[in-house]
């Protein structure tokens, strides 16, 4: 796969433990409609928006307070012009004390600029 893609970080004050508990809520956090467990390695979840958005994670890393891994299985993204565009990509949560705060960053690893959603 190609480790290029989209990334970003940014800090909160919660502990490296209360931020992957989050993380992990999944549907706390991203709107529309999630089947499946989102909160424990090899799980599968699929994520739907309407009829805009539909995609299939799986678990593939996970370890507590520190990172997790989803791989898109598969992918149905109807905003753009090719759908597949996730297939195969890797959404990655990392997670790390930094003074009193922790830092999150994170990557959707193939996720590239020659993608038409990578802009959005």
């Amino acid at each position: 796969m190609d480790t290029q893609g989209f990334s970003t970080s940014f800090t909160v004050d919660q502990t490296p433990e209360e931020v992957f508990a989050a993380i992990n809520r999944v549907r706390d956090w991203w709107s529309g409609e999630i089947d499946g467990d989102t909160d424990r390695l090899g799980a599968e979840f699929t994520y739907r928006y309407k009829d805009v958005h539909r995609t299939t994670q799986k678990i593939t890393e996970f370890v507590p307070g520190a990172k997790v891994v989803w791989h898109v299985t598969e992918a149905q993204l109807n905003f753009v012009q090719d759908k597949t565009e996730w297939n195969g990509t890797e959404i990655v949560f990392e997670i790390a004390r930094n003074g009193a705060q922790t830092e999150v960053r994170f990557q959707h690893v193939g996720l590239v600029p020659a993608f038409e959603c990578y802009g959005g």
